[in-house]
């Protein structure tokens, strides 16, 4: 398996930019509170996200121009600009909670607690972090072959560490095939589509299904998968590799997520209280009296992997789109792409300062950043559906359907998100 890592090119680099903390705590209180029961919808959500990269790859080889520029030359630049400010916007706040969550995961490695600790500290230390990201990333003269070592080395470590823990908690077989089969868990109503309020307390039936999509499908990701192409210098000869490539790395994504369910499911299903998993590194010590130090160490070397690769991609992915939507360059080696990925980390960064030294929460800012995905993250799948209509593949129609029924399950989710949003401020 590690041997098939090293040789995957862009869609590990996906892989490990998806498979965040969020991620982890999401799969983590999935298998916590309903044991193996949802296997099914993070095999649905990986086969779909599969067929969303697949159509990203195919884009970067077939397509002349990249997502960005083809919408310029269709639209208009300010389409183009909508699509990159958008996306940029979304990831620079989501990053306030990367910063916040590689802060955790360090603290998980090094067996830490931050309650004794000056709230400066922990600014200096985040700000040392990205300015190493920076140096990095001004440091090479090429970005992407850097960066897709860097990263299967990151999802080497995670795949490591969940897999010992896996063995650990020694999981159901039985209970795992049955997860796979799609339904809900025994003696629950009929699940409402929308949240709603009970007794005025907000109550969501569908929210470990969201969760696990939302952490698996991700339509910023794949509209990533272009650019990434490009750089790779695939041609169209190459198609069946880019392919293969996509299936391959995106099926780890989806194998990693289902072992962290069923590790949780194995270990602290009826065991745990689901609520008290608030951070992947929550994960780590709730696991750490039954599988011990060394154990829970591997395990946090894994989280720590998982949030550092999510940390540097995700700006990556903010900053090289806003450039290209600008008309200013799609290489991540570019001079403004680097630029304003520097500025996604600047401002995920003062968003995590900010939280730490002041009232202001970080779940305010993921609050706005997911009310912005309610717009965005349709918008970028309705362009990639676009765009699938560009594509030459003899499997183009299948991967124009998938793309279609990607675009109405994140168009659904947005509704969702949009209702809990309202209620959460009413």
């Amino acid at each position: 398996m590690i041997k098939h890592i090293r040789r995957l090119g862009p869609a590990i680099i996906l892989a490990s930019i998806v498979l965040g903390p969020g991620s982890i705590l999401a799969s983590s209180k999935v298998g916590c509170q309903y044991g193996y029961e949802f296997l099914w919808v993070t095999l649905t959500a990986t086969l779909l996200m599969i067929g969303l990269t697949a159509v990203g790859a195919l884009i970067g080889i077939t397509v002349a121009g990249t997502p960005c520029g083809e919408v310029a030359g269709r639209f208009g630049r300010a389409a183009a600009v909508a699509v990159g400010v958008t996306l940029f916007l979304i990831v620079a706040l989501f990053q306030a909670s990367n910063n916040i969550a590689v802060l955790a995961s360090l603290e998980s490695f090094l067996g830490m607690t931050g309650g004794a600790r000056s709230p400066v500290v922990d600014v200096v230390v985040l700000g040392g972090l990205n300015a190493l990201i920076v140096a990095v990333l001004f440091g090479f003269r090429e970005t992407y072959r850097p960066l897709e070592k860097l990263m299967s080395v990151m999802v080497i470590a995670m795949f490591a560490g969940f897999t010992v823990n896996l063995l650990l908690a020694k999981p159901s077989l039985s209970g795992m095939i049955a997860g796979l089969t799609p339904g809900f868990p025994a003696g629950q109503e009929t699940p409402r589509f929308l949240p709603f309020l009970r007794d005025g307390v907000l109550t969501d039936d569908l929210w470990a299904v969201q969760a696990l999509v939302a952490t698996t499908l991700s339509v910023a990701a794949a509209f990533f998968q272009p650019y990434l192409v490009r750089e790779k210098n695939w041609s169209t000869g190459q198609a069946r590799i880019a392919l293969t490539d996509t299936a391959v790395g995106i099926a780890i994504l989806g194998v990693i997520s289902g072992i962290v369910m069923a590790t949780s499911a194995a270990a602290l299903h009826g065991k745990v209280d689901p609520d008290a998993l608030r951070s992947a590194g929550d994960v780590a010590e709730q696991l750490r009296p039954l599988f011990g130090d060394q154990a829970t160490l591997v395990l946090s070397l894994g989280i720590l992997a998982a949030a550092f690769s999510s940390f540097l991609g995700n700006a990556l992915v903010g900053g090289v789109v806003l450039s290209d939507s600008l008309g200013l360059g799609s290489s991540l080696g570019g001079r403004w792409p680097r630029l304003l990925t520097v500025a996604a980390l600047g401002l995920g960064f003062l968003g995590a300062a900010a939280s730490t030294l002041t009232s202001l929460s970080v779940v305010q800012l993921v609050v706005v950043a997911q009310a912005l995905t309610v717009l965005g993250v349709p918008l970028l799948s309705v362009v990639m559906l676009w765009l699938a209509g560009r594509i030459a593949s003899p499997a183009k129609p299948l991967l124009i359907g998938l793309t279609a029924l990607a675009t109405l399950v994140v168009c659904a989710l947005a509704v969702r998100t949009a209702w809990r949003i309202v209620l959460t401020l009413a």
